[in-house]
């Protein structure tokens, strides 16, 4: 079952609760998404440990052919 952009806001939302999120639906079918994440908590860490730690956040909504959440495009920033 597809995910709403607002059970992917409120688990990265969860994780990140001062963060800037943006959640865009890519294709308009609930299954590809994108998602823009701005915090302060990622200032020091490289682009694969920021992303991580949103991925970390979703707690298994995209593990493999079980997960709810079929594709995400994730873009993570500092603010400035």
């Amino acid at each position: 079952m597809a995910m709403q952009a607002q059970e992917i806001e409120d688990l990265i939302r969860a994780g990140f609760p001062n963060a800037k999120i943006t959640i865009t639906d890519l294709a308009g079918d609930g299954n590809h998404w994108a998602a823009e994440v701005t915090d302060e908590s990622f200032r020091g860490m490289n682009r694969v440990q920021q992303q991580r730690a949103v991925y970390a956040s979703l707690k298994g909504a995209m593990d493999g052919n079980n997960g709810a959440l079929h594709a995400l495009a994730l873009t993570t920033k500092v603010p400035e």
